[in-house]
């Protein structure tokens, strides 16, 4: 018997924070009885949302899988938008069981790695704060920032919703103290999630970000060979790996999709964008 979040998220029905919305709503039932915050169940009970009986459990089901997708300009992170832009989910092949969920957002103007799982606890944990799992991002700036610039954006400064900092702030391979001193290119880590947080610690730094581009999750970086629009299934290493680093324990296979060579192998998936989803009434 385990709470309902964890074992709803485990499932790959959903995030932890989204089966707790459901539980706030009401629309959460177990055993005919509708469910609280705190609520523990287990694979015989039934449990239900808006009436449906979920699936928590099948004998042979497959493992858990992660999808690294390299997100393009101009999409975004959700599964429908009132505008009507196009979302990383209508590029995605099907997951092997489960719906995929993605570990956090990058915003419209930002590329680069995004990783979705079928696993809801362990998107959980990647994404918790506690769990410290650094993103390190590839950044252009309009400026070039003297030493007490970088000094003070890794000392912290204070945003609208705390303090920030980066953990760490390096010129990007190639950016020499060229004639052009109109943009500068940096790498910076940081192991918040925050909306936007680093072009807005950037910003309170007085710099502005011209091009974002993600290239690493945890120990998971943005492969060279990957173009925009396509994905790649982790192979179990990975996966297990990524587990680790989340602190979650690895208890058997991690995914699918590793080829004999032992490298993720890409999505047999096409690059090009399927039938666009209408967006909701507005």
């Amino acid at each position: 018997m385990i709470r309902l979040q964890k074992l709803l998220a485990g499932a790959g029905l959903g995030s932890r924070r989204l089966v707790e919305d459901w539980i706030r709503a009401g629309r959460i039932t177990v055993n005919g009885r509708t469910a609280t915050l705190g609520d523990r169940a287990g694979p015989g009970d039934r449990v239900c949302l808006d009436g449906r009986a979920l699936e928590l459990a099948e004998p042979g089901a497959p493992a858990r899988e992660v999808l690294l997708y390299y997100k393009p300009l101009g999409e975004v992170t959700t599964r429908s938008d009132p505008e009507h832009r196009p979302t990383v989910f209508e590029r995605l092949p099907a997951p092997a069981a489960g719906r995929w969920i993605n570990v956090g957002r990058l915003d419209v103007n930002t590329s680069g790695i995004l990783l979705l799982t079928t696993d809801g606890e362990l998107a959980h944990r990647l994404m918790h704060p506690s769990s410290e799992v650094p993103r390190e991002y590839l950044v252009r700036l309009r400026g070039r920032p003297g030493p007490e610039v970088l000094a003070r954006v890794l000392k912290g400064v204070t945003l609208e919703d705390g303090p920030a900092r980066f953990d760490a702030v390096s010129p990007a391979e190639g950016e020499g103290d060229g004639p052009d001193l109109s943009h500068s290119t940096y790498k910076v880590v940081l192991h918040e999630g925050r909306n936007r947080e680093v072009r807005r610690l950037w910003s309170a730094a007085g710099f502005e970000v011209s091009r974002l581009l993600r290239i690493r999750y945890g120990p998971i970086g943005l492969p060279r060979d990957l173009k925009p629009g396509q994905s790649r299934l982790l192979g179990p290493d990975r996966v297990a790996e990524l587990a680790a680093a989340a602190g979650q324990k690895v208890t058997g296979p991690g995914g699918a999709g590793e080829g004999p060579s032992g490298r993720a192998e890409a999505s047999p998936r096409a690059p090009g964008r399927g039938p666009r989803r209408p967006g909701p009434s507005k």
